[in-house]
């Protein structure tokens, strides 16, 4: 099964000084596989004087625009994000996996929600095609949005969420927080932590009407805005979020047991790795590889993106055996309780692994 496809450029249009919105287009016979929700993000591949680099950019089209569009911006020292920028034109063809990620909710047109969205610098791509798509197909619902940047030059799609506010007159609202540019009402200035949402709770968003909160932004804002919106009297399952990067452990790690100690007194461990309906067993270390990395070393085409514990491109479930998960900002808790791992963080800690990406 081809895990790439090739997709044509478009057209490139520069969105700030240090960042591009990609419009892209498969093949015709790949046109189904290319189908996404909203808040899905694409991963893409490309070589690097000889080195594959894979990278995951969030898609900013709504669901109903009939187009596919990734923001991109520059981050330094980032071969890919900086080709794309610099080098990206209409015409090329880039690869990618058709789109992926957990980052949305079920829409009913019937629905009546509030929804909070808070997103800072380009996490608000996958937030915009939430944005769009929740405007289409839920009328009766409305959102708020708190997007927090450097400064007014550095707003992605700034024009774009001006027109969706004025088109949706009631229904949607954008709250700017500027972190190097005063503004009238000193409540906008400086960024997004637990004591600024405190404050916005206290004078512009009731929080007792909020149904579904998205976050995307970098991990620190991330945890601070979702302990504020716990304090605040919402649930782990209204919150959802999206991380740029990671820096610590995620929430739920899966624990060493005492048989790691059999897998360590051995000379590797046996590991069975389904991929695609065809299963490979070999051996692996005991110790400093993980399930990623054997069933590449192994010439199985497993998937992966960020190898971060960050998305979750590289889900896979253990079927016998133990693993340890190093880092987890993916999967939920009650994934990691059915099984599932994130194949980039997890090592064997038995002396026999059997793995499948296909559950």
């Amino acid at each position: 099964m081809a895990r790439f496809h090739p997709l044509k450029v478009i057209d490139v249009r520069r969105e700030t000084r240090d960042a591009v919105v990609v419009t892209l287009e498969p093949r015709d016979e790949d046109r189904a596989l290319f189908g996404f929700t909203q808040g899905q993000y694409l991963t893409f591949r490309r070589n690097f004087d000889g080195e594959e680099l894979r990278r995951s950019y969030s898609i900013c089209a709504g669901v109903d625009e009939g187009c596919l569009k990734v923001g991109i911006k520059r981050v330094e020292g980032g071969a890919f994000s900086t080709w794309a920028n610099e080098n990206l034109a209409p015409g090329d063809e880039i690869e990618a996996m058709p789109p992926m990620g957990k980052f949305h909710t079920e829409l009913d047109p019937e629905a009546e929600k509030h929804y909070l969205a808070i997103a800072a610098g380009s996490g608000i791509t996958p937030i915009l095609s939430i944005i769009k798509t929740v405007l289409a197909r839920e009328p009766k619902s409305r959102l708020t949005l708190v997007y927090a940047n450097r400064q007014v030059s550095s707003i992605m799609f700034r024009e774009e969420l001006e027109d969706l506010k004025n088109l949706h007159l009631g229904r949607f609202s954008v709250l700017h927080v500027l972190k190097a540019e005063a503004q009238e009402i000193e409540l906008f200035t400086g960024r997004i932590d637990a004591e600024k949402m405190a404050a916005l709770f206290r004078h512009w968003i009731d929080p007792a009407t909020i149904d579904t909160v998205f976050i995307c932004g970098p991990e620190a804002m991330m945890l601070s805005v979702a302990a504020s919106l716990r304090e605040h009297g919402l649930r782990d399952d209204q919150i959802k979020f999206e991380l740029f990067a990671s820096s610590q452990p995620g929430r739920a790690k899966v624990r060493p047991v005492p048989r790691a100690e059999a897998a360590r007194a051995g000379n590797g461990v046996a590991a069975t790795v389904t991929l695609d309906g065809t299963t490979r067993s070999f051996q692996m270390p005991c110790e400093g590889e993980t399930i990623l990395d054997a069933a590449l070393a192994n010439a199985m085409d497993a998937p992966y993106s960020c190898k971060a514990g960050v998305c979750s491109t590289c889900r896979c479930k253990v079927l016998e055996g133990e693993v340890e998960m190093a880092v987890n900002h993916a999967l939920e808790d009650y994934e990691v309780r059915a099984g599932y791992v994130l194949s980039c963080q997890a090592r064997p800690i038995s002396d026999r692994v059997v793995v499948s990406y296909d559950e």
